[in-house]
């Protein structure tokens, strides 16, 4: 009835279809003003129909209808639009309002945000006097942080009017202050300490600031300081973690290898409620995993998810067989997947491709490929790309791999040549190595790393002078390459060894111990390749 219905009706004509309450009102409306191709004015006369005085025939018995339920219903329609993704659509009505709230000046401003338009955001921010609380500062914040624009998130954040703001409504203060933390931490600002100093000063902190900050030391590499303000939140009055907690702390666990403390974990979220949801199992599984735990991380997800499995922890199991190289096992497991009517999407062709490009089965991880550009609902990215890369070039296919980023028509991420100019190193390669770490070094030119891999190619290809260049052009743009480290975990204590580092108070006896371990191995046939020793600070070592 309503694909027929012109939008240029008057109100009057299209008041006369619908007689009904004025949510009902609202829900013939909105599809109109909505899914229809019409022009904007169209749409702003229609609004204007549901904010005319004749609406009051419409009401219903007993509701308090007074001079703010036209606000009220503008609000909801604003709230519509910009859920919608409409901002201009939902610019035009808080534009055609005659009178407006606060809720209608932070829905808008949240509206611009959410679809990245945070200057413009800012400019109608500006202009609200009375009319903002904490939520319309709280989201301008969020907003920049999302942007990265992280200046201009502490500047605003600290011309907060906290004291009043925060004494009206607590729950907000915590919300401010989470926001800023979480931003400080994800942008890489865990070093300067001022995310830690900024969650320090919170008048009042609860289980978000907390994942917050704990979530913010992961991504910056401390994931054992992470453990470490996990264990100091334990001991919070009042503070229990959440399923988010869990899941950040067992991706600490994981990046550490440290199955004790992950057990741990475990034991904490087999008292609480969340011990079956999906994504707390689903990390439950990639940390066992990346403990070296594959049976107990299959048994998880026989045991723990059998009721209620969904495509996270599919996902998770396939990832955790390619992790160990099992690409048998994870196609096996795809395939059932797949019988169980899941559809895989992205993650899981991630998960596929890597476990092919381990377990050396290249054929069968082309075939997945194909599939995978010929389903619609599924987006390639890079991370697929450098799957397909690698598999190729494990097992020597340089030259299709190298083809095969020539024919993608954009420039290749730094992944992708990143794994090529790795697979040439291995190979040795020198002609396809040089191409591909030439263009990987106008992607990255500040990556020591590039430089050291095309050095050891060309030095495996006896071209000393050229390596020796290589070398030289990293030394004069002051770039070093970042240390190896290691760490071994003995009762409650953590080793942490760095090349070239001697602090350790038992360095000498492990010295001791290892020079005597390389004599042994030397008597049983082993011979060390220093083919790639291009220096003298390598040749001592």
């Amino acid at each position: 009835m309503f694909a027929l219905f012109r939008v240029s009706t008057s109100a009057r004509q299209f008041s006369s279809i619908v007689r009904s309450p004025i949510l009902n009102y609202a829900q013939v409306i909105i599809p109109l003003l909505c899914d229809l191709k019409v022009l904007y004015g169209s749409r702003i006369d229609l609004y204007h129909s549901v904010n005319e005085p004749g609406m009051d025939k419409f009401a219903i018995p007993g509701r308090d209808y007074s001079a703010n339920s036209g606000v009220a219903r503008s609000n909801w329609l604003i709230t519509k639009l910009c859920k919608e993704g409409k901002i201009c659509e939902a610019r035009l009505v808080f534009d055609n309002m005659c009178e407006r709230d606060v809720v209608t000046w932070t829905t808008v401003i949240t509206g611009y945000i959410k679809c990245g338009m945070v200057d413009e955001a800012r400019r109608l921010f500006d202009r609200v006097d009375a009319k903002k609380n904490v939520i319309t500062w709280t989201a301008l914040v969020s907003g920049y942080i999302r942007l990265n624009r992280i200046k201009e998130a502490e500047k605003l954040f600290y011309e907060m009017p906290a004291q009043r703001l925060f004494e009206q409504m607590c729950e907000r203060d915590v919300i401010s202050w989470t926001a800023m933390v979480a931003g400080l931490s994800r942008n890489g600002r865990i070093e300067e300490a001022r995310a830690w100093k900024l969650f320090n000063e919170m008048p009042q902190k609860n289980v978000i600031s907390w994942t917050a900050i704990i979530t913010g030391y992961i991504q910056d590499g401390q994931s054992e300081e992470a453990l470490k303000i996990f264990m100091k939140m334990l001991v919070a009055d009042g503070v229990k973690p959440n399923q988010g907690t869990f899941v950040s702390v067992l991706g600490a666990c994981s990046d550490l290898a440290g199955l004790s403390e992950g057990q741990q974990v475990h034991q904490m979220i087999s008292k609480t409620a969340y011990q079956d949801r999906p994504f707390v199992v689903s990390a439950l599984i990639n940390m066992y995993s990346k403990c070296g735990e594959l049976g107990t991380a299959r048994k998880m997800f026989d045991d723990g998810m059998t009721s209620h499995r969904d495509l996270i922890s599919w996902n998770g199991m396939v990832a955790a067989y390619a992790h160990h190289g099992c690409g048998r096992e994870a196609i096996n497991l795809f395939n059932e997947m797949r019988e169980s009517g899941f559809q895989p999407d992205d993650v899981t062709y991630v998960g596929l491709l890597s476990a092919c490009s381990h377990a050396g089965l290249v054929e069968e991880g082309l075939k997945y490929f194909d599939e995978l550009v010929g389903d619609r609902s599924i987006i390639v990215r890079e991370d697929h790309y450098t799957c397909l890369v690698d598999l190729c070039v494990r097992a020597g296919r340089l030259k299709e791999a190298f083809d095969f980023i020539k024919r993608l028509g954009t420039k290749p991420a730094a992944s992708v040549l990143g794994a090529l100019v790795a697979g040439c190193n291995v190979h040795g390669d020198v002609d396809i190595g040089k191409l591909a770490a030439e263009e990987l070094l106008e992607v990255e030119p500040e990556n020591p790393g590039t430089y050291l891999l095309l050095s050891n190619i060309y030095a495996s290809a006896g071209k000393w002078r050229e390596a020796a260049k290589v070398r030289l052009k990293m030394k004069d743009r002051g770039l070093k390459k970042q240390p190896g480290c290691s760490w071994i975990d003995v009762g409650n204590s953590s080793h942490v060894f760095v090349v070239g580092d001697k602090s350790h108070r038992q360095s000498e006896l492990i010295c001791s111990l290892l020079h005597e371990l390389h004599a042994k191995i030397k008597k049983v046939g082993y011979v060390p390749n220093d083919d790639m020793i291009v220096d003298e600070e390598f040749s001592a070592m």
